[in-house]
C-alpha cells in the first residue's frame, strides 16, 4: 500500500522552523502577530498571514522599514532584534533559550518557551528510557504507574511505599540535597531529559521522508536523457550523501547523549547531573539547526510529492537543481559542527 506523505505541521511553539513574534517585545503593533519562518532555501522570512486560499504571505526582514513606515535615517529598535532572529538557524524552544540569551534578545515570558502541553504527552513514550532508570533506583520492583514525567514527580513527592522512601532518602543523600528537594530538583534536569525526546522524536518522524526523497533519486539517475547531466547527477549525489550523512550523525551524538544519561544513574551525583546537562546543552544549536533544515526540506518534498506517482523523472529533478540544493550546504556545516565539537 503506498504511503502518502503529509507535511509537518506542528503548533508554532514545538516547531523546529516557526518562531511566533508575540513572544518577543516588538514594538510594532502588526509584527505581533506575524511569525519568522524558514522557507524552503533556509531563509528566514516574516510571515504576515497564512491561510488556505491564499497560501502564505512572506516579506523580507529588510523591506519592513518601507511596510511598517520605520524612520529612514536610523535604525527601528525592532530592525536591530529581527536582524539577529533571521540569522539563528533553529527555532526549537531549546535552541532558542541558549539563541536568545546570548543575542540579549528579550521574550515577553520565559515560561513561553516551553514544548505545548500535547508535544509534551507526545514524547512520553521517548521518556521513558530516561525515567525507567530512576524509577527502577528509587521504586525496584514494586508495581508503580506512571504515564508521563508529572507521574513520576507525583510519586517523588508523595511517595506511598515505606521501602521507596528509604531509598529516596539514599537518592537525596546522593545527591547532596535535602529529601523534600528532590522533586525539584528533577523537574529541573527533566527539562534536559524532555530536549532529548524532543530531538529523537523530530528525527524518527523524518525516516519515511528521507526513503521517499533517496527513492526518487533512481528515476532521475536512470533516465536516459537526465543521466547525461552533469551537474544534476553530482545535485543528487549532494542531496543523497547529506540525507545520509546528517541523519547519520544526528543519530550517533543522540546515541552518545542516551547512553550518558543511562550511565549517570549507576554513580548518581548532582555534580554528574550538571555534567550530563551541560553536555546536552552545548549540542542544542548545532542539533536543532540540523533538524530544523531537514524538516524544511522534506516538507517541501512532501507538498511537491505527497506519493511516489505525483511527479516524473523530469519535475523531479527540477525540484532537487532548484528548491532542493538551494541552502543545503547549510545542512552539512551543521553536520561538520559535530566534527568539530
Amino acid at each position: 500500500m503506498e504511503q502518502e506523505l503529509k507535511p509537518i505541521e506542528d503548533t508554532d511553539m514545538d516547531s523546529l522552523f516557526i518562531l511566533p513574534l508575540s513572544i518577543i517585545p516588538l514594538q510594532t503593533p502588526q509584527l505581533r502577530t506575524a511569525r519568522l519562518i524558514k522557507n524552503v532555501r533556509l531563509r528566514s522570512m516574516v510571515e504576515i498571514f497564512r491561510d488556505q486560499q491564499t497560501g502564505s504571505g512572506q516579506i523580507d526582514v529588510e523591506q519592513l522599514p518601507i511596510i511598517c513606515g520605520w524612520p529612514v535615517d536610523k535604525l527601528h529598535p525592532d530592525l536591530i532584534i529581527l536582524r539577529k532572529l533571521v540569522l539563528l538557524p533553529s527555532y526549537d524552544v531549546y535552541s532558542l533559550r541558549i539563541s536568545l540569551r546570548s543575542h540579549d534578545i528579550p521574550v515577553n515570558d520565559h515560561e513561553e518557551l516551553c514544548l505545548s502541553k500535547e508535544k509534551a504527552e507526545e514524547l512520553t513514550r521517548y521518556m521513558v528510557m530516561f525515567t525507567r532508570p530512576l524509577m527502577q533506583l528509587v521504586y525496584g520492583d514494586d508495581a508503580v504507574e506512571v504515564q508521563g514525567y508529572e507521574d513520576l514527580l507525583r510519586l517523588f513527592r508523595d511517595p506511598d511505599v515505606a521501602k521507596a522512601r528509604e531509598r529516596l532518602d539514599r537518592l537525596a543523600s546522593s545527591l547532596n540535597v535535602p529529601i523534600m528537594d528532590v522533586p525539584r530538583f528533577l523537574e529541573d534536569y527533566g527539562d534536559t531529559f524532555m530536549a532529548l525526546s524532543y530531538y529523537r522524536h523530530c528525527l524518527d518522524r523524518l525516516e519515511p521522508y528521507f526513503s521517499a526523497c533517496l527513492e526518487a533519486l533512481v528515476p532521475i539517475r536512470k533516465h536516459f536523457q537526465l543521466m547525461q547531466d552533469g551537474n544534476l547527477m553530482r545535485t543528487c549525489a549532494v542531496v543523497e550523501d547529506v540525507i545520509n550523512s546528517v541523519s547519520a550523525s544526528i543519530t550517533g551524538r543522540l546515541e552518545t547523549f542516551e547512553r550518558r544519561t543511562l550511565q549517570m544513574w549507576n554513580n548518581i551525583t548532582q555534580e554528574e547531573f550538571r555534567t550530563v546537562k551541560s553536555l546536552i546543552e552545548r549540542y542544542h544549536i548545532t542539533i536543532g539547526a540540523a533538524l530544523c533544515g531537514l524538516t524544511v526540506k522534506m516538507n517541501a518534498f512532501a507538498r511537491t510529492f505527497p506519493h511516489t506517482r505525483a511527479g516524473g523523472p523530469v519535475k523531479r529533478a527540477d525540484f532537487m537543481a532548484t528548491e532542493m540544493i538551494q541552502g543545503i550546504d547549510m545542512i552539512r556545516d551543521f553536520e561538520k559542527r559535530f566534527q568539530a565539537k
